[in-house]
């Protein structure tokens, strides 16, 4: 729903810079202090409020200025993301897959956000779908609540990360590899991608990604997974500029982290999973932002900022990540 309100904006130039650099700001940064809200109030039905303050925002679109639906359907779409992923990671038992599903279902939403975009649909069907989804998600949290038991109790099975006394360290350097992640992901040399359709295989191959990162981390272990998805997209992602399937083979093994890190910063926060989703978004946002303002100039710059980046990350991950990290 976000996307398909972004890609319908009439607007160029400088404006439509500041409406995409706010996104980013108002989509990703909010999410952390909502998740902190979240992570002790358990009982409001965030999600039901973020579909309602969505679809109202659609709804009076033409009517309200242009900035103000932007941030209104950004909180809204941020309420709904850090209601999802508290679920998910709260009834997971320790397991990645289940968030990792959840987060890579965000690739697939743009996909669909833009072709709806791109057709003669009117909101008013987008509308009715996000209406019809709140007695759906009040239904299941209601479900949750009593049918499982795990919802109700801080994520204690995350056990991965090597945390002693230095947990500020930690969350520091893992904000970071999400930073690393964020900023390479507009970075990676894709001049194959000119098409929509092939847009579309771009965020299909992440989407992808993201999941398979939760599924091998969970039969493999998050370092094995960490390490070598990391060191394994980086020849593909250089290689690919002008090859389409071998850039989207690395960008899939490049989405593999993104469980890996929101697994980590539950370890170490194991009683704020809301809060510690946020902080994977603040991470998306600080990276994302730079390249608002400035892009390296050449493809061998940019190809070597993404080898020293990746080295730096995957060192982080063998010193962050536990020995026996495979939570059984």
């Amino acid at each position: 729903m976000l996307f398909f309100y972004l890609e319908r904006i009439e607007e160029n130039g400088l404006v439509l810079w500041a409406l995409f650099l706010s996104y980013n700001f108002f989509a990703f940064f909010p999410q952390s202090i909502i998740g902190y809200f979240s992570d002790s109030h358990q009982n409001i039905p965030l999600c039901a409020i973020g579909l309602s303050l969505t679809a109202v925002t659609l709804a009076v679109f033409p009517y309200i200025p242009l900035y103000l639906s932007l941030i209104l359907i950004c909180l809204g779409n941020a309420f709904v993301h850090v209601n999802g992923a508290e679920v998910t990671l709260r009834s997971s038992d320790g397991k990645l897959f289940s968030s990792a599903l959840f987060v890579g279902g965000g690739s697939f939403g743009v996909i669909s956000g833009r072709l709806l975009a791109g057709t003669s649909v009117s909101s008013i069907y987008i509308i009715f779908l996000a209406v019809s989804a709140i007695p759906l998600s009040l239904c299941a949290q209601t479900y949750l609540k009593k049918a499982n038991e795990k919802f109700s109790v801080p994520c204690e099975k995350f056990r991965y990360a090597k945390v002693k006394k230095s947990a500020f360290l930690f969350i520091c350097l893992i904000v970071f590899i999400v930073f690393v992640r964020g900023y390479m992901g507009y970075g990676i040399p894709t001049s194959w991608n000119k098409t929509t359709f092939q847009s579309v295989f771009l965020y299909f191959s992440m989407g992808i990604g993201k999941a398979l990162g939760g599924l091998f981390s969970d039969f493999f272990g998050i370092k094995k997974t960490a390490i070598l998805s990391s060191v394994i997209a980086v020849p593909l992602l250089l290689c690919g500029d002008n090859h389409m399937y071998i850039s989207l083979l690395g960008v899939m093994f490049f989405s593999m982290t993104m469980s890996v890190t929101l697994a980590l910063l539950v370890s170490v926060l194991p009683k704020n999973p809301g809060l510690a989703f946020g902080l994977t978004t603040i991470g998306l946002f600080l990276g994302t932002a730079p390249t608002f303002f400035f892009k390296l100039g050449n493809f061998f710059s940019n190809c070597l900022v993404i080898l020293i980046l990746t080295v730096v990350c995957v060192v982080i991950f063998s010193f962050v990540i536990r020995k026996y990290e495979k939570n059984v």
